[in-house]
């Protein structure tokens, strides 16, 4: 009857006769909850630091990758001048053998 009593007033007994507010059953599920909770922001907070290390090395091979990009550049550049070299090194030696047979012929 007591019992009754406080529950019609909102208050109840715990399993260590404690008087609480909350009844026994959904204060279980708000320490459950509770401890979820918890082990749901550890899980994010790993998630996180995951993350973190992906972008990390994704940074560090884009980098890589740019250089790599600006090597290649530089040899197709580098390869694109000496064939130009060579081209006007090829014309001067053309018109040297020409001016020498026009000599020779003379």
């Amino acid at each position: 009857m007591a019992d009754e009593a406080l529950a019609r007033a909102g208050l109840h007994f715990d399993e260590l006769n404690k008087i609480r507010v909350l009844e026994p059953d959904v204060a279980q599920q708000t320490v459950e909850l509770k401890e979820e909770c918890k082990e749901f922001v550890d899980k994010i907070g790993d998630f996180q630091k995951i993350v973190g290390s992906f972008i990390e090395v994704v940074d560090n091979v884009s980098k890589e990758v740019e250089k790599e990009k600006m090597k290649a550049l530089g040899s197709r550049n580098l390869l694109k001048s000496i064939a130009k070299q060579r081209e006007a090194q090829q014309q001067q030696l053309q018109a040297l053998i020409t001016e020498r047979k026009m000599q020779l012929e003379r």
